[in-house]
């Protein structure tokens, strides 16, 4: 059996279990909200940790909070930072308008920690409140905004590491073979020759394309409301406290915060945010898109394409043997689904604030975080067990490219598009390579053929 405490709150009486860190208000919300099992990401709570630590240190500067009061947050939030009390965030990803739930599931966390450090006992509040002493001078609606804004920050930090890398990969691929010929398709048809390189190239700078728009969108996330309390006044916080927290926060988390301009909007506006998220929608679909065509260009292995050779990981098939499937890649395009998905959700709750507050912010505090983890671990596994371990199929490639009838696109300068067109005719009715039905037309020497069908040439841009 379980042993309680009696807290209290404005409401009145709560049975708190005896161990826990949190209080009255948070065990309210454990009972109000059993939705989905899902606990707060670990990027919001360290920066909502983060948050209260340099807040702690601003009030303690300016005189708002006794110096052993601060000292003891500070250190509360650092013991917390450092992993101890995991389970003590408790509150469901879907609860409370604005967040209120996790700003006081983080307060009493905190407040008793501190209680106990001063040599306190955990509930009592007498030495360090939740309210009045680690919430000094706060919001939920400036700090949950702020935190928002932290989280996606810290995870961006994981996640660029990870793009990088899968870049990297492509570009090893498109120099190890920058002249290798492979038809091209377009409409699942014949189209133009191009190299593996080309292709791998292509996918390479489609994924720098993504990260600079994330880097970009990532500035957009730098300034901060916090200091703007319930509305944007800042009532209820100190003069000299808003610089101060904003410039600790900075210090404390290695990114280049800043106080934002207008208070007002930036408590209630998510737009930030869902440029953000939209730079991640944008990354998923690129990245959806190349997993796709990895999918695509490694099936068969007899009755598909089979221009990729990809490493086995693990049996395909519960029934048929030796089939090995291209799972890295599947697994990428359900992860790139998802962050689809996720940012969907994220504009509409970004579309739903009301007047000075947004109150479906949590939801962000989730979605956000958990897109950016999926991807950090999916290139991860893309890179590292497929596309670091992938081969073209050279030989297939040049056959496929030299049997393509697209090749008489090469005789349009020279013939006409009609002409060009009548030939590659000939070839389907008479289920003959291109270079035949061309011989056949008389038009061309042999030395004139050669030329014009040069595939590696084909694949070759004129200068601009």
């Amino acid at each position: 059996m379980q042993d309680f405490r009696t807290e209290k709150d404005s409401l009145g009486e709560v049975a708190v279990p005896v161990s826990a860190l949190y209080g009255a208000q948070t065990a309210r919300a454990v009972a109000n909200f059993p939705i989905s099992g899902i606990r707060p990401h670990r990027w919001f709570v360290r920066a909502t940790l983060e948050l209260k630590k340099a807040s702690a240190r601003a009030n303690g500067e300016i005189g708002a909070l006794k110096p052993e009061q601060a000292h003891a947050i500070v250190q509360a939030c650092d013991r917390l930072l450092a992993g101890e009390f995991p389970d003590q965030f408790v509150v469901d990803i879907y609860q409370a308008g604005a967040g209120t739930s996790h700003n006081m599931n983080a307060n009493e966390v905190i407040a008793n920690l501190a209680e106990e450090i001063l040599g306190g006992k955990r509930g009592a509040y007498k030495l360090v409140n939740p309210n009045d002493h680690v919430n000094y001078g706060q919001s939920t609606n400036d700090t949950i905004p702020t935190s928002l804004r932290v989280a996606a920050l810290l995870g961006y930090k994981e996640l660029q590491p990870e793009l990088d890398r899968l870049i990297a990969a492509f570009e090893k691929l498109a120099a190890k073979y920058p002249n290798a010929v492979k038809a091209g398709r377009t409409h699942l048809q014949d189209a133009v020759p191009l190299t593996f390189g080309q292709e791998f190239g292509g996918w390479a700078a489609a994924l720098r394309n993504s990260r600079a728009r994330l880097d970009d969108a990532t500035r957009h996330l730098h300034p901060l409301p916090l200091g703007g309390s319930a509305a944007g006044t800042g009532l209820g916080s100190e003069p000299g406290y808003r610089s101060r927290a904003v410039r600790y926060l900075s210090e404390q988390t290695s990114l280049q915060l800043e106080n934002a301009d207008d208070l007002f909007a930036a408590m209630w506006s998510l737009t930030p945010l869902t440029h953000f998220s939209g730079a991640l929608r944008d990354l998923a679909l690129d990245l959806g898109k190349i997993a796709s065509d990895i999918r695509l260009l490694a099936s068969g292995p007899r009755t598909g394409f089979g221009e990729l050779n990809l490493p086995a990981v693990q049996p395909g098939s519960s029934i048929m043997p030796g089939k090995v499937n291209p799972v890295l890649a599947e697994m990428t395009n359900m992860v790139c689904c998802q962050v689809i998905g996720l940012d969907t959700a994220v504009v509409a709750a970004a579309s739903m604030g009301q007047l000075e507050l947004n109150v479906m912010m949590p939801l962000l505090g989730w979605d956000i975080p958990h897109m950016e983890e999926i991807l950090i671990r999916a290139m991860h596994q893309l890179a590292e067990r497929c596309v670091e371990g992938m081969t073209a199929d050279t030989g297939r490639g040049l056959a496929f490219a030299s049997s393509s009838l697209a090749l008489v696109t090469a005789l349009n300068r020279r013939i006409g598009y009609a002409a060009a067109a009548e030939i590659a005719k000939l070839a389907i009715k008479e289920n003959i390579p291109v270079t035949e039905a061309v011989k056949r037309s008389g038009r061309f020497s042999e030395a004139e053929l050669k030329e014009l069908l040069d595939l590696l040439a084909l694949t070759r841009q004129p200068e601009p």
